[in-house]
């Protein structure tokens, strides 16, 4: 009998994980299902430059996966047994041995009133081609808010900004918009936000979005026809409804190589994970995170069916990347446990690399069998990037 690895989620982390398995454990008592809702792979990290107007090429799942042996299902998953052991394909009933769950995330509107009514956001394709086409409605000096100064919201605010000069934006942060970055990034950063006419709230509380703009906690407003809500995301709710062990988050609390502490025929990864990384940290939400999550995952799971070693590692950060447009970026050096240190590297050279790292993601997930990295091999990439920037190169 064969047995039956069935993983659900084609993002990053879901795609990186099938494909990886396919590689490692390319026998004929094995079966590798992915579960997926969309019939393509959705760069995640793009979606600020689909809402701009730019496109994307397509990457039907079936073709990636022709040949792997991976078996590409498009259903959305509505429900899942772990102790049945079978996920609900909204009425059909799919069996595993071994679950990955990688069902990833949507935004958090962090209780305030009017997000879902009246905010667009960039957390999928469909709502990023729904706000795509409101942006398009909108007459020059058309007024365009980005709520959260995190990565998502400045990639989002300045990536708008560039493609529709005719629009005002504006961007809206709890704290300071970037203020985590190094000096010298943030430096960058306004000089960037500057340059592109993007309106900065910083400390405005959002509490309430309204159809004409939001309402801020000292009861100020902050007018705009369209809004967007970056501030944040939240795990889908399927795991929390199961038995699995979850944080206060819902996101699946796992060991050291992705397994549920609870329930050792499931593991999880990407957005879904609840996992530790460098000093003990939870890693965050991020693509940084999804892709050594699901290298590691799928070798996990390879070595336990094989009987070969499992692989210790401990999963660390090097860089934070954001773009600034198409021609303009940051490239924030951080410590293992995602600390920034003060060396930043900024402009078209830092763009091109950022740009470099986004391709690479989305290749390896087009190629999905193919030059799968370890974590050395990944470290070293990366120090290749950073002496590219420390050459101009």
């Amino acid at each position: 009998m064969k047995h039956r690895i069935v993983v659900l989620g084609a993002g990053y982390a879901g795609a990186n994980t099938a494909g990886r398995l396919a590689r490692r454990l390319h026998r004929d008592d094995v079966e590798i299902t992915l579960v997926n809702g969309d019939p393509e792979f959705v760069e995640r990290v793009r979606m600020h430059q689909l809402a701009s107007g730019q496109d994307l090429p397509p990457r039907p799942l079936r073709d990636l996966y022709a040949g792997t042996g991976v078996q590409v299902r498009t259903a959305r998953v509505t429900a899942v047994d772990v102790e049945g052991k079978t996920v609900d394909l909204g009425g059909e009933t799919l069996a595993y041995d071994t679950l990955v769950y990688a069902l990833g995330s949507a935004i958090a509107d962090h209780g305030a009133p009017g997000v879902a009514e009246h905010a667009h956001d960039v957390a999928g394709k469909q709502s990023a081609l729904r706000l795509r086409a409101r942006l398009g409605e909108l007459e020059p000096g058309g007024t365009v808010l980005i709520v959260g100064g995190g990565l998502t919201g400045i990639e989002t605010a300045t990536e708008i900004a560039e493609a529709h000069p005719d629009l005002k934006v504006a961007i809206a942060a709890r704290g300071r918009v970037g203020g985590w970055l190094s000096d010298k990034a943030q430096r960058h950063l306004r000089g960037a936000l500057d340059r592109l006419g993007i309106t900065v709230h910083d400390h405005a509380d959002i509490a309430r979005v309204e159809a004409n703009g939001v309402v801020t906690g000292a009861g100020g407003k902050i007018a705009a026809q369209v809004t967007v809500w970056t501030a944040g995301f939240t795990v889908h709710p399927i795991a929390a409804a199961t038995t699995l062990e979850v944080s206060d988050s819902g996101r699946i609390v796992v060991d050291a190589g992705m397994r549920s502490v609870s329930h050792p025929d499931v593991y999880a990864v990407g957005d879904a994970a609840l996992a530790e990384g460098a000093g003990g940290k939870p890693l965050r939400m991020s693509c940084a995170s999804a892709n050594p999550m699901a290298w590691l995952a799928a070798d996990v799971i390879a070595a336990r069916l094989t009987g070969r070693e499992v692989p210790q590692t401990t999963i660390g950060y090097t860089l934070q990347c954001i773009s600034l447009g198409r021609r303009d970026a940051i490239i924030q050096r951080v410590t293992p446990d995602d600390q920034v240190t003060s060396t930043a590297f900024t402009g078209r050279t830092a763009a091109r690399v950022k740009e470099m790292i986004c391709a690479g993601a989305a290749w390896s997930v087009s190629h999905p069998t193919l030059m799968m990295p370890s974590r050395r091999r990944h470290l070293a990439a990366t120090d290749a990037v950073e002496s590219r920037l420390l050459t101009g190169s």
